[in-house]
């Protein structure tokens, strides 16, 4: 069974100052690609993981978000209100990457791993491709990531 993330926000779920959730900060881990350098934002708890890249109306090349799941499954995105195209890379442990899909804004397409994944790293749409970057090569990094919770 596929497990599903950046699902709509539930009601009333916002922080005790009264700000949206789009306001809390995320750890932010170097990971790399071939000769490539990332900054990846992590989101490594369920609140993170809800939030993602929503709202965000930009983000810089080199910048992403990688999301850190507490298990191996098919994990599963979607781009509900999300304003940026994005690619998403399914990796496994080890750091390899699984499938890479692009994904279109506010769209609530399914895009998902094609096999169990533990990571799913969002570019902006084009990255991946665009750097020669496909399935069954390796990054580097993900060692160093905290564990889901």
């Amino acid at each position: 069974m596929a497990v599903f993330w950046k699902a709509a926000l539930a009601t009333g779920m916002a922080l005790s100052s009264g700000a949206g959730l789009a306001d809390v900060a995320m750890p932010v881990a170097e990971l790399g690609a071939g000769m490539y350098r990332i900054e990846a934002e992590i989101a490594h708890t369920p609140q993170t993981r809800q939030l993602g890249l929503m709202n965000r109306k930009s983000m810089p090349a080199q910048r992403g978000m990688v999301f850190v799941f507490t298990q191996d499954a098919t994990h599963c995105m979607w781009m509900k209100n999300t304003f940026l195209p994005l690619s998403v890379a399914f990796i496994d442990t080890q750091g390899r990457i699984i499938n890479i899909e692009d994904m279109q804004p506010h769209s609530e397409d399914n895009h998902c791993a094609a096999a169990p994944a533990r990571f799913a790293l969002e570019m902006n749409q084009g990255w991946f491709r665009e750097r020669g970057i496909e399935a069954g090569d390796t990054l580097r990094g993900f060692d160093r990531l905290p564990s889901g919770s």
